[in-house]
């Protein structure tokens, strides 16, 4: 079917908005954002242990799904892990390849990954699931662990709450863009009934300019 085709699939609206804000803001949050992870010893002890963790498995390949300019794919890179990036938008896909030009990066959604079965050691989502309503969830934690092959690993990291922000302005420009915060309860739950496996539930204090706590999941595919 072509685009034109009125029988084709319609793109969801929370899709088509959160690319819309993303262009508009990639230039300036991968240059406001560059150093972040520097400054964030909870974010690299979390991706550290997941780092850790896809090695001792043997290691292979891992995505960051949602990668923005790509931060922190090339940490993950940095760490030895072979790792590319996914993102919803093209503005953002376009910076983290002149950012990062030694790691892959492709435009790519969370709901209908171009990704074969069982294929990947491991799976970053970091920021990534918070502007899918929760009701649609489920079909992207369905989505992590299709890809993922067994006993391969998922970190999660995300807003910790249990509510709706819009935000009219970020990162220097005006916008609309939807943030679900979510409790790591609630994201436990998804990624169980998902078939995975959670090992650690980690909630922080908000740091710097954070304006609410933050939480990590990491999770693992059974192995059988």
């Amino acid at each position: 079917m072509t685009a034109s085709d009125p029988h084709a699939p319609t793109e969801p609206d929370f899709l088509r908005g959160t690319r819309a804000a993303y262009d508009t803001v990639a230039v300036d949050y991968e240059r406001l954002l560059r150093t972040a992870l520097a400054g964030m010893p909870m974010d690299r002890a979390m991706l550290g242990a997941f780092a850790d963790l896809v090695r001792a498995d043997g290691a292979g390949r891992v995505a960051d799904l949602g990668c923005g300019p790509g931060r922190i794919t090339g940490h993950l890179h940095a760490l030895g892990l072979d790792v590319f990036g996914v993102d919803l938008s093209p503005g953002m896909v376009a910076v983290a390849r002149a950012t990062h030009p030694e790691i892959r990066f492709e435009e790519g959604s969370m709901t209908g990954l171009e990704l074969a079965d069982g294929g990947l050691a491991g799976v970053v989502a970091w920021y990534s699931i918070i502007h899918t309503p929760p009701e649609l969830l489920p079909a992207v934690f369905d989505e992590f662990h299709r890809v993922l092959a067994p006993g391969g690993h998922l970190l999660l990291a995300f807003k910790a709450g249990d509510e709706l922000r819009h935000l009219d302005h970020a990162y220097g420009h005006d916008l609309a863009l939807d943030v679900y915060w979510l409790t790591p309860e609630r994201v436990a739950d998804l990624a169980g009934r998902a078939g995975f496996v959670v090992g650690t539930r980690v909630l922080r204090e908000p740091e710097g300019p954070e304006n609410g706590p933050q939480a990590y999941v990491l999770a693992r595919k059974p192995a059988a």
